[in-house]
């Protein structure tokens, strides 16, 4: 903490501020955990990825101490042709990168789904109540999908966007483990470089990278449309 001066706090930081970030939770640390109690064993996890670049460093970290099936389910991607894009794109670097060892599932595509679970959320800013709902319709319908199909571990690959908000997410994950029975990999895939690993994955395998979340309300921000 400093001294605030005179018309201004530059440079300081609250005492609330200071606080919250000496007590964030170390989410690769406890992923660490996991992988040491793990050993050798790799049993089966379902990872909800959200597109191919983001994918690319999050299997290179994961595929080392689980079965990895990828689920593709984002309703809330616009317009289509985009959905359909970043479809094929997760598509064809899974099948370069990792055709013997990681499945791919791509659930049905209805961007009403989407739609109805945000209502009243559409002015909403980006990090704001929209994204956190956004966050859980995905993730749910992956915990429902590993909860179906025996799975006993699931995560996503959200974590690994510095735009997407890491507490959010694994405090949406520990929930719905709770409620489906399943056991949530804690993770910010973003640290320990697993960003820049991406834009390193992401130019070595011509990935297209896109430059909008992906709704139509994040497009309309950016002036997409």
């Amino acid at each position: 903490l400093c001294q605030v001066p005179a018309g201004g706090r530059a440079g300081c930081l609250r005492f609330d501020e200071v606080f919250f970030m000496a007590n964030k939770p170390n989410y690769p640390a406890q992923m660490d955990q996991v992988f040491a109690a793990l050993g050798d064993e790799r049993p089966p996890l379902l990872l909800h990825a959200c597109c191919g670049p983001c994918s690319s460093s999050v299997l290179e970290v994961l595929c080392a101490h689980f079965q990895v099936t990828v689920l593709y389910y984002n309703p809330n991607i616009w317009p289509p042709e985009e959905y359909r894009r970043r479809a094929d794109e997760l598509a064809g670097f899974l099948q370069r990168a990792h055709a013997l060892d990681v499945k791919l599932v791509e659930e049905p595509y209805d961007p009403q789904e989407f739609y109805t679970a945000v209502q009243g959320l559409e002015q909403e800013p980006e990090k704001g109540g929209r994204c956190t709902v956004c966050y859980r319709l995905r993730m749910e319908r992956a915990a429902q999908y590993a909860k179906a199909h025996g799975f006993v571990w699931f995560t996503t690959t959200l974590s690994v966007s510095p735009l997407k908000d890491p507490i959010r997410i694994n405090q949406i994950g520990e929930e719905l483990a709770a409620q489906y029975g399943l056991r949530h990999l804690p993770s910010e895939f973003k640290k320990r470089d697993g960003y820049k690993r991406s834009l390193e994955l992401s130019r070595e395998y011509g990935l297209y990278r896109q430059d909008y979340c992906g709704c139509e309300f994040s497009a309309r921000a950016r002036g997409k449309a």
